[in-house]
């Protein structure tokens, strides 16, 4: 792989989640507000202690107490004398079950004066959790809608529906306290009702649509599940203020700075990618070849969230399948790499942000006996990129702002 392609991209990736860490947009929201009773901190995602500590460290003593429930190893230092618990992602567990109801008694009793503080992110649905059904029939219908190909709205609507604590209705529980929520958006949008599926936003989905949804997915659902989607959610909450403070826009912008600063003219193809994981590499693909005789270093980028449809029993995310399923569009191009990651440092149920490619990656693999279109059918691209040297590490990143594709393009020398 190139050297300064590969050196270009890994500062893009770096220099555009700096830009979109938690911790100076929950200094904005909160540095004017003026709470008059009691308050208490409710922090939930994978964002939830770096969003908490920014909120310790602009209200002090002023929150009373506060409870942090994000995903495993994604918890830094005590903050105070918060309760901090981590739990399942993407598939809810016990400890998700634990953690929101460990939530609803730190929000019991309190009075029309005062407030929650209810700072959420990307990842709350899993890791925030009160199952109407059996916990192991909601990991079986949440399994089911992950491997389905379903949009995240989609998944939500039904997850919205299985749940005491989704849908508006953890905000209800609050009641007659306010509610202020501050949202690092991880949905394209920043449909607030989708977001972690709307704990604390009254919801916008409707039954017809939920049933609508399970028959397209085929989803198999036991008889008090069933019934459950026939059961709306709450319409409205007048307890409620949110406040969105970050989102894949921003993202997208602070990419756009770095591809500049070094020299890329970028161009921005969206900032709402919502598709097939290899079909939107086959896509980059195509867009890199049409310009792979430029004059100028160019950068496009593409922000937002594809889904993977599971076919195989690999292991990847849906950035690994995008960079991979580009590979193969690309083989043969010297002057280009496409790159793909998530904004949280973690791609699907790996350790992996995502994938980096060039033209070489795909005859690299071949010669290895690895073909591209076999690992797709399989899902297994975490496996194919790793033996290209084609994964991307960060580490939990401490944001959650959906994911962020770019290819860079060389003049031709």
């Amino acid at each position: 792989m190139d050297a300064a392609l590969k050196q270009d991209s890994m500062s893009i990736m770096q220099s555009a989640i700096r830009a979109v860490l938690p911790e100076r947009a929950v200094f904005r929201a909160l540095e004017d507000q003026r709470f008059p009773g009691r308050v208490v901190l409710v922090a939930v995602g994978k964002a939830a202690w770096q969003m908490a500590k920014a909120a310790h460290d602009c209200l002090g003593d002023r929150i009373e107490r506060g409870i942090v429930i994000t995903k495993y190893g994604h918890a830094g230092a005590p903050i105070a004398d918060f309760t901090c618990l981590e739990a399942g992602h993407p598939i809810p567990d016990e400890n998700s079950c634990r953690a929101a109801l460990a939530a609803i008694d730190l929000v019991c009793g309190l009075s029309a004066q005062d407030t929650v503080l209810f700072l959420l992110s990307g990842g709350g649905s899993a890791l925030f959790e009160a199952p109407l059904v059996p916990v192991s029939e909601l990991q079986d219908i949440t399994a089911q809608l992950l491997a389905s190909g379903a949009d995240i709205r989609e998944i939500n609507t039904i997850r919205k529906r299985l749940s005491a604590v989704k849908g508006g209705r953890f905000a209800a529980r609050c009641a007659p306290a306010k509610v202020f929520s501050v949202v690092l958006s991880d949905v394209l949008g920043d449909r607030l009702d989708t977001i972690a599926s709307g704990p604390a936003t009254a919801d916008e989905s409707t039954c017809e649509q939920a049933l609508a949804i399970a028959e397209k997915y085929r989803l198999r659902l036991g008889a008090q599940a069933q019934l459950l989607l026939q059961r709306e959610t709450p319409k409205t909450l007048s307890n409620v203020e949110a406040h969105v403070t970050g989102s894949v826009r921003e993202l997208c912008a602070a990419a756009e700075r770095a591809c500049r600063t070094l020299g890329y003219e970028p161009v921005l193809l969206t900032d709402a990618l919502c598709c097939e994981a290899k079909d939107a590499g086959a896509y980059l693909a195509g867009i890199a070849k049409e310009h792979a005789d430029t004059a100028v270093p160019l950068a496009f980028l593409a922000g937002g969230e594809t889904v993977v449809r599971l076919t195989g029993r690999g292991k990847g995310g849906r950035n690994q399948e995008l960079a991979l399923s580009a590979a193969a569009g690309i083989a043969g191009l010297d002057n280009t790499v496409i790159f793909s990651f998530g904004s949280d440092g973690t791609d699907g149920p790996t350790d992996a942000a995502g994938g980096i490619v060039d033209g070489g990656t795909a005859a690299k693999l071949s010669r290895l006996g690895i073909e591209i279109a076999d690992v797709l059918e399989k899902n297994d691209s975490y496996h194919a990129l790793a033996a290209a040297d084609g994964l991307l590490f960060t580490g939990p990143t401490g944001t959650n702002v959906n994911d962020l594709a770019v290819v860079l393009i060389a003049p031709k020398q």
